[in-house]
């Protein structure tokens, strides 16, 4: 395991060294575009290091890991055109403990090189003909322009010009705060179930999850929005960025709570009847 973590963070300093670099040679042009390709850099590192460990978990952290360097170094640049301390801080707090909760919630849950996400094998399984590619395309390079898109809000908040600050800016703030606070405790909850043996095989129902099957993803679902609703505070003519938040939306309301429910129907026998109770991701009272 500690091989495995040593191997794992290497990789991840290799392709944080590899993001800085290639995007310094476009920084004449596009901030964001030299931030993207420096992303997807970043990506291609790692997506080797999944290969050569044969185990496509290893980008697992890179969803929660590569955002904060990126908001950081706006938050760098920001604060070195207009010297707003609270206009950074508003936005790198939320971010700062969504990343790092998440990061620590993979730390306390990776089993090392022998563990792999479920869905990244049955993808592999279903195109078996083309493994690397639905390997790049599907479980790497996907998510990275998901995460990447989703941020770009941010863009234009760091680049705006506003004072004094908008008491809305302070709402969102919060409201971002609480949403990584809902995945936080919908996280440790299920934790706590699954820590006793008596749960073994049993569907999770109760306190979050009485009312959402997701409550995690719905906490994450809304962190994006709250961005969004940050940027949008400053300035209302940012309102057709609503679509990166609800990109996001879609896709773990489409796919990623699909394959949870789906694999969930499977291993255990109490799960339909729960299912057909309980809201897919908002936090709404049961059916009777």
């Amino acid at each position: 395991m500690n091989k495995a973590f040593l191997l794992c963070i290497f990789s991840y300093v290799l392709a944080l060294v590899a993001a800085v670099i290639s995007s310094s040679f476009f920084m004449d042009g596009h901030l964001w575009k030299a931030i993207t390709i420096g992303h997807i850099v970043a990506t291609l590192i790692i997506y080797l290091a999944s290969v050569l460990a044969k185990n496509s978990s290893f980008y697992d952290p890179f969803w929660s890991i590569a955002p904060l360097p990126i908001i950081i170094y706006l938050s760098f640049m920001s604060y070195e055109k207009d010297e707003n301390l609270l206009k950074v801080l508003v936005i790198l707090i939320p971010v700062t403990y969504w990343s790092l909760r998440l990061t620590n919630n993979w730390r306390r849950s990776w089993k090392g090189l022998s563990h792999e996400d479920f869905r990244y094998i049955d993808l592999k399984t279903r195109f078996k003909k083309f493994p690397y590619l639905i390997d790049f395309f599907g479980i790497h390079l996907y998510p990275t322009l998901q995460v990447n898109f989703s941020l770009f809000p941010l863009y234009y908040y760091f680049l705006s010009d506003f004072s004094p600050m908008p008491i809305a800016l302070y709402i969102f703030s919060f409201f971002t705060i609480g949403a990584v606070l809902l995945e936080h405790l919908a996280d440790e909850q299920m934790r706590e179930f699954r820590s006793q043996p008596e749960n073994k095989g049993k569907t999770m129902n109760r306190s979050l999850w009485k009312y959402s099957r997701h409550p995690n993803y719905l906490g994450e679902v809304l962190f994006w929005w709250g961005l969004y609703l940050m940027t949008l505070s400053v300035n209302l003519n940012f309102w057709w960025l609503f679509i990166c938040p609800l990109s996001m939306t879609l896709m773990f309301t489409l796919v990623t709570c699909s394959m949870m429910d789906n694999r969930s129907l499977l291993n255990r026998p109490d799960y339909s009847t729960y299912m057909a109770k309980t809201s897919q991701l908002l936090l709404w009272w049961p059916k009777s």
